[in-house]
This record gives C-alpha cells, sequence and structure tokens, in this order.
C-alpha cells in the first residue's frame, strides 16, 4: 500500500542547526473581501542528514515521522543552489 506524502519546494531560510534546515514556503492566496493577491508564507523545520543544504537553496522536502519536537520533514533534494 502506497502513502501519499506531502512534498513541497521552498527556499531555506537558515542552516545554522545541526542536520537542521528552515524552509520558507510561499503562496499567494486571493483575500475574500477586497479581491486582492496576499503572499502566504509558511517556515517549517526540515532534517538535513549531510549538512548539504546553505542558505539560499532551493529545495524540495517530503513529510515524515517526527524526528524532534518540530521537525517532521525530510530534505530529498537540492532543485536549485544559491547564486
Amino acid at each position: 500500500m502506497k502513502e501519499n506524502k506531502k512534498t513541497y519546494i521552498g527556499q531555506v531560510v537558515s542552516d545554522k542547526m545541526e542536520k537542521s534546515i528552515v524552509i520558507a514556503f510561499s503562496s499567494k492566496q486571493l483575500h475574500p473581501l477586497y479581491k486582492k493577491y496576499v503572499k502566504k508564507t509558511k517556515k517549517v523545520k526540515a532534517h538535513d542528514e549531510k549538512n548539504e543544504a546553505k542558505i539560499g537553496d532551493t529545495v524540495r522536502v517530503v513529510e515524515c515521522r517526527p524526528i524532534s519536537k518540530d521537525k517532521c520533514w525530510r530534505l530529498v533534494q537540492i532543485v536549485d543552489r544559491a547564486k
């Protein structure tokens, strides 16, 4: 039986922790009253086993079992390196 796990592409905003990175996901949402698009950002912590992601990289993460109190995402690949 195959599980459908969420995968997101986001940008690394912090890599100061050991084997952990903070990723920001951005999306645009239509405001119900004003009918303008508002930018929404959500930050999550992800597990980076080899400490290979750096600030500014675009990465793909997948949800996994809880690794710590607030870390339940895992780094799958680095889509684009920061310049």
